[in-house]
């Protein structure tokens, strides 16, 4: 890069790209608003926004000293390994997607360790923030920038909180969110029991209660429960090889999560499960608040819709060189990405930059 902006002072230009990569004040979000706010136009011309997509995605890494580096899960390699995270939100139509925020986690390891903040270029107001706390912030930077409104799509380990799913019902963003096959749920048409009767004295009990009797199941309860006319073969999108189809069926429930502690139960709203046929039990489970007069079609494809995230990541990491970067800073960590975006908005995607 310095060679090609100053042919003839290339050792100088080399040492102010380091300067702007690990030290200079700018913000990195600024520069993906920029980003999207020149590629989404171009991306949305033929096909409108369909999701966000919420996805986190690791980077192997050895040593103790790169930033935000700790033995923790690494999708890339399917196990806990010496690694790093970044927590991402991408909006995306039928066929394209564009990252809009990019951060990378710091375990308690790091935020509670100041000598290797300061040597990392951590900023001071950074601290411990869970994975769904970070997407949470960074969708309510999306809706208040005027990104088209879509679904927020995320796996189970965004899912299963129930604090994330409750924010996007408060910011009133639909989703349909992945979860396991243990959360709790009420069955179809079941609700927590009333309140226990007002005494003589006294104030009137307003929490809802359970009984010995009347108890919520486990998602893998409620699948099994159904029957087989319940579970119909639906296609999603046209791969590569073949057509992506599978065995799903779909039922109103209720979350159940410490409703004994509310004074009304928690809102109704679909249930998706994925069961193919091969398969002992069902593979996959999904919250979502679409609504209610929703096809099953329209929740899987959905649903489903996080494979393109998937499939760019892989590109951004292999064909971009995201997965390169060897940098140990913050603010190197944030721009290596902050240019990767439209690296892949406009050379990924096939749109024309002009």
């Amino acid at each position: 890069m310095a060679a090609r902006l100053a042919p003839e002072t290339t050792r100088r230009m080399h040492q102010s790209l380091h300067h702007l990569v690990a030290d200079a004040a700018w913000s990195d979000q600024a520069v993906i608003e920029r980003i999207w706010q020149r590629v989404l136009p171009a991306m949305t011309q033929k096909n409108p926004i369909v999701a966000w997509i919420v996805d986190d995605t690791g980077f192997p890494k050895k040593g103790r000293h790169s930033v935000g580096v700790d033995r923790q899960y690494c999708g890339q390699v399917g196990k806990q390994d010496n690694c790093r995270v970044a927590v991402s939100l991408s909006v995306s139509t039928e066929s394209a997607s564009l990252p809009v925020a990019f951060e990378l986690y710091l375990p308690v390891s790091w935020t509670e360790d100041s000598k290797r903040r300061q040597t990392a270029g951590v900023p001071t107001e950074v601290e411990f923030r869970t994975k769904p706390l970070m997407a949470l912030e960074q969708i309510q930077r999306a809706k208040e920038s005027g990104l088209p409104p879509a679904p927020v799509v995320a796996d189970a380990d965004y899912g299963n909180d129930t604090k994330f799913r409750e924010a996007l019902t408060a910011m009133e963003i639909e989703y349909a969110v992945g979860i396991q096959s243990t959360v709790s749920l009420w069955r179809p048409g079941e609700e927590p029991l009333p309140p226990k009767p007002k005494k003589n004295t006294g104030r009137p009990p307003k929490l809802r209660q359970r009984s010995p009797s009347h108890q919520p199941a486990t998602a893998l309860q409620i699948a099994q429960e159904l029957s087989v006319g319940a579970w119909k073969n639906t296609t999603w999108r046209e791969g590569t090889k073949k057509t992506r189809r599978s065995r799903f069926a779909c039922v109103r429930v209720r979350p159940a999560h410490r409703d004994f502690e509310c004074s009304e139960p928690h809102r109704e709203q679909w249930l998706l499960l994925e069961w193919p046929k091969d398969e002992p039990e069902p593979t996959k489970y999904w919250l979502s608040t679409l609504h209610p007069a929703s096809t099953l079609a329209e929740l899987v494809k959905v649903a489903k819709h996080r494979w393109i995230i998937e499939r760019d990541y892989e590109e951004l990491k292999q064909e971009l060189g995201l997965g390169h970067f060897e940098g140990r800073g913050w603010r190197g960590f944030h721009l290596n990405y902050a240019q990767g975006p439209r690296r892949a908005a406009w050379a990924v995607w096939g749109l024309s930059l002009r």
